[in-house]
């Protein structure tokens, strides 16, 4: 059965009927009379062979490269299946039903998502999703200052900066005040956070591995936020916590992070998925929602929405989050590729990347004017630094038909870029980007 039926010309006379107007340009009568006028130049409408002309025309002008660069976002494989499965009818959806009981399906496979991130990040509970990682960051910080009653927040500075510029902006308007942690040698310098600790912060974001690709040491914090009742916020690639030691390891108030390495194609940039997970102690502070599952009146198991906090609908000025959905159908899509890898396959795929980008590190190194930026253990990301002109080696590899490198800034008069290999990256495809940037 098809879900979105159009409203018939009965339907909506009635509708119309009930709000007082004759027609639907009586809807539009507010609009001024120059802006339903302007000449908005839309071109004359196109039979669909001049459409798929005309888009394929545009999509032709894509140069397509194939990436060796992460930062945030990573090539992984993408089992052909998933596609088939979301784009069914019952599934083609971004948003939870607002009667979700009915839609046992979806309650399913949310309540399936849910623990598989509370499975990876060794923590309580876990929330439907995020809409990305970078808003789940900032939720967290609202979460954590509301929770402590203190307007203060520690981050690291190597969080990556486009979170940290979006936790900046929410904090804002929240008036909450962030306090960056410098980095030492590309991670956090915790002797530093350590000389500020203090009661009025509410805690510190970390995240690991970190913007460089540098894996975090996380151990000291929980202590150190002891002494100040602070809350411990990690953020983290989920799909590396199949191999890296996860947030609920180090005793994390709150885990936040992207969940798109877990099968979600680039896509240009999005969209991608966020997720969210908590103790117990804090499961009502979080925004979003949460699926559960019990039995119904026959004895049968059946899943409902568990826990969504009311003020989020009835006192929305007191609410810690505008948050009331959720990124159902990539929540969906993590779903369908956790099930069809296995722990296993997560585990490889990442094992895979993580061999891929120090192959690549090795090498690289190997050539006259590559160095390591940073003295410190590294993931599925690595930064370089080089005195060589960036936009040459940029221009080289576009000419092979590679995405690389990401110039990130300058260190003692030389550039810094960051470069990753996932496991569909071949030794060919390294050794060729090598080759290319060794004569460039």
């Amino acid at each position: 059965m098809f879900k979105y039926l159009p409203h018939t010309e009965r339907e909506i006379k009635e509708m119309l009927q009930v709000i007082g107007v004759d027609n639907i340009d009586d809807l539009f009568h507010d609009v001024p009379k120059t802006l339903k006028d302007l000449d908005l130049d839309v071109p004359k409408a196109h039979s669909e062979l001049e459409i798929f002309e005309r888009f394929n025309h545009l999509a032709n002008k894509n140069i397509p490269l194939t990436p060796f660069v992460g930062a945030g976002a990573y090539d992984h494989y993408t089992p052909t299946v998933i596609r088939h499965l979301i784009e069914r009818q019952e599934f083609l959806t971004a948003y939870t039903p607002y009667q979700p009981e009915i839609s046992q399906g979806t309650l399913q496979y949310i309540f399936e998502y849910q623990s598989i991130v509370t499975e990876l990040t060794q923590m309580d509970v876990a929330n439907a999703s995020m809409y990305d990682g970078a808003t789940a960051t900032a939720e967290a910080m609202m979460m954590a200052c509301k929770t402590k009653r203190r307007n203060k927040i520690f981050m690291s500075e190597t969080v990556h900066p486009a979170t940290i510029k979006v936790v900046q902006t929410y904090a804002k308007y929240r008036n909450i005040t962030v306090t960056l942690i410098p980095e030492q040698d590309g991670v956090t310098d915790i002797e530093i956070f350590k000389e500020l600790n203090d009661k009025d912060h509410a805690g510190i974001i970390v995240q690991s591995p970190n913007y460089y690709g540098n894996i975090e040491q996380l151990d000291g914090y929980r202590t150190l936020l002891d002494e100040t009742k602070g809350l411990f916020i990690v953020n983290s690639d989920l799909a590396t916590l199949s191999t890296l030691k996860p947030a609920g390891y180090y005793k994390a108030d709150i885990a936040v992070g992207e969940a798109q390495s877990l099968g979600i194609p680039l896509w240009f940039g999005g969209p991608y998925i966020g997720y969210m997970a908590t103790t117990k102690k804090l499961m009502r502070k979080m925004p979003g929602r949460i699926c559960g599952v019990t039995e119904d009146v026959d004895g049968k198991r059946a899943y409902v929405l568990t826990l969504q906090a009311r003020e989020q609908h009835i006192r929305r000025e007191k609410a810690n989050s505008n948050i009331c959905s959720n990124q159902s159908l990539l929540a969906l899509f993590v779903t369908i590729y956790s099930a069809i890898m296995g722990k296993k396959g997560i585990k490889e795929a990442q094992q895979k990347s993580f061999n891929a980008t120090h192959y690549l590190a090795e090498e690289l190194t190997q050539l006259d004017g590559f160095d390591y930026a940073f003295n410190q253990p590294f993931f599925k990301d690595v930064c370089l630094e080089t005195p060589h002109d960036p936009q040459v080696l940029q221009k080289a590899c576009e000419d092979k038909g590679f995405f690389a490198p990401l110039v990130i800034g300058e260190h003692n008069g030389k550039h810094r870029l960051l470069l990753s290999a996932t496991e569909k990256r071949t030794k060919h495809d390294i050794d060729t980007l090598v080759a290319t940037l060794e004569v460039a």
